[in-house]
């Protein structure tokens, strides 16, 4: 392990995949064990869908959304809102705007493209944004097994939250994200529906051993 932690610390790994496949807390978990910086790149997203609601601006104002997604800081990831159905809701709705995904494009691309590389998660890692990845996972799993997740992770918070709507919300999300999620043809497939976290890494750490070799 201490030579694939030392080979992996120059290097950029892109993780894709749909809503709550996972992909976030696996992209995170590889780059705490190999020391690289991570990007949620759906937080970004979300950051700018939360200052869309926060400014009653309609979440259809292109011009708005791009406006803020210009002005993107840093800070605004640290917003704890930014996990929330809604922010995810809003996120999801304004992540189709072509000039908004411009503005916030060059962010990651430098983000990816530092030295000494960097783990990044979300929907386009591996053809937009970094198609020249060393390492390229696309993380899935089924709807109902998604839906159970994410409505572990909220019912904490929310009492109300519905599983059977939380599925029904990701399908639909999926169906709008399609445009934007393409699977690399390079990418490595990681089924996650039957799989625990530390099955998840494991697999992932064997993908990028073998890639590196």
């Amino acid at each position: 392990m201490l030579f694939l932690q030392e080979v992996c610390r120059v290097m950029i790994i892109a993780i894709d995949g749909p809503a709550a496949s996972g992909k976030g807390t696996l992209a995170k978990r590889i780059a705490e064990r190999l020391g690289l910086p991570h990007l949620d790149t759906g937080l970004l997203y979300r950051a700018v869908g939360q200052r869309m609601l926060d400014g009653g601006h309609a979440l259809a104002d292109h011009d708005a959304a791009t406006r803020l997604a210009a002005a993107l800081s840093v800070d605004w990831l640290s917003d704890a809102r930014l996990r929330s159905a809604e922010a995810g809701k809003a996120a999801s709705a304004i992540a189709i705007i072509p000039a908004l995904r411009g503005a916030l494009r060059q962010f990651q691309v430098d983000f990816a493209h530092q030295p000494g590389g960097a783990v990044l998660d979300g929907r386009d890692i591996g053809t937009v944004i970094a198609p020249d990845a060393d390492v390229k996972i696309w993380v899935t799993a089924s709807s109902a097994v998604r839906g159970r997740r994410r409505f572990l992770e909220l019912s904490p918070r929310d009492p109300v939250v519905s599983e059977a709507q939380l599925i029904a919300d990701l399908e639909a999300r999926d169906a709008r994200d399609a445009p934007n999620m393409v699977r690399a043809a390079d990418a490595f497939v990681l089924d996650t529906t039957d799989m625990d976290r530390d099955a998840v890494l494991d697999a992932a750490f064997s993908i990028i051993d073998a890639a590196r070799s």
